[in-house]
């Protein structure tokens, strides 16, 4: 699919197109953003690389693994608009390798594209997932958001400040990737409804055993939530033995045959919040209202 992808911006750009934005819902190697290893490669990286020399123009995505990926700045502030909103500005001056500066812009800023040498805009699903919670999750107003591990602290707090909840955390010691050899629950959930909330999930054991802590510490019911439905290996085999209530993902990842094999798995349909986002930019629109709304 990425190798698909690669010929059609090339065709596109072959063909004289003025503008290319690549909508990539899930983000190809994204988990390789770092060396955690001796001489383990920065796939991230790479694939950044291979779509700008095709003739990228533009990015959108949708909950980027690593925060490196993109990101945004203007050296000390926040920014109230984002990459998407940048075509209404006169052509940026180029500030060294990833960054662009705007100063013709209202507030003058630097976008540091991390991996990239070109825009990139990074939607959230959260809209979307506080919204399923609410619709579907009887007793939300007691549950308790939790995230399986530390690196999704930021997120879940997120969600648990939105639904005005109590939050928790995993910590989780790995001994290699895909296994977890311990894990410790940091909050209480004793008698609440526990929503795991990640954002991705591959071969689901993690999860899996973070669904089995939480019901050891008094959890009434479990749901896991999480963006991107990789669902690899055993994970379909692990969700159905599972205690989950439901394992909620979206359809950044086509889910057919998986909710065909396992009853427990719902998915939440993103494409109204792509399709906005690619509506809007298009039209040099702001994309902003898409962080904290769902189009209907």
């Amino acid at each position: 699919m990425l190798m698909e992808l690669l010929i059609m911006i090339s065709a596109c750009k072959t063909a004289s197109a003025a503008r290319v934005t690549a909508v990539m819902p899930c983000f190809p190697y994204a988990r390789q953003d770092k060396k955690d290893k001796s001489r383990a490669p920065i796939s991230a990286k790479l694939v950044a690389n291979m779509l700008s020399v095709a003739g990228a123009d533009h990015i959108i995505t949708m909950d980027l693994h690593a925060s490196q990926i993109q990101l945004v700045r203007d050296n000390s502030t926040s920014l109230p608009f984002t990459v998407a909103e940048l075509p209404r500005y006169p052509t940026p001056i180029h500030g060294g390798v990833g960054d662009w500066k705007y100063p013709a812009t209202p507030h003058p800023f630097t976008v540091a594209s991390g991996f990239f040498d070109i825009p990139v805009d990074n939607l959230y699903a959260e809209p979307a997932v506080i919204k399923w919670i609410m619709e579907n999750v009887a007793g939300w107003q007691d549950s308790v958001i939790v995230s399986p591990d530390a690196g999704g602290a930021k997120r879940v707090t997120s969600v648990a400040e939105r639904l005005k909840v109590e939050f928790a955390l995993i910590h989780k010691e790995r001994k290699k990737a895909n296994e977890v050899d311990r894990m410790v629950l940091v909050g209480d959930v004793k008698d609440k409804v526990a929503i795991l909330v990640d954002d991705m999930a591959d071969t689901c054991g993690t999860i899996c055993h973070a669904a089995e802590k939480l019901q050891e510490a008094g959890a009434s019911r479990v749901y896991a939530i999480c963006v991107h439905g990789i669902l690899s290996g055993a994970a379909i085999d692990r969700i159905n033995r599972s205690i989950f209530e439901a394992v909620v993902v979206t359809n950044t990842i086509s889910q057919e045959n998986n909710m065909r094999n396992c009853s427990k798995i719902q998915c939440i349909d993103v494409s109204m919040m792509l399709g906005e986002a690619i509506r809007r930019t298009h039209n040099g629109e702001s994309v902003s209202y898409l962080f904290s709304h769902v189009p209907l």
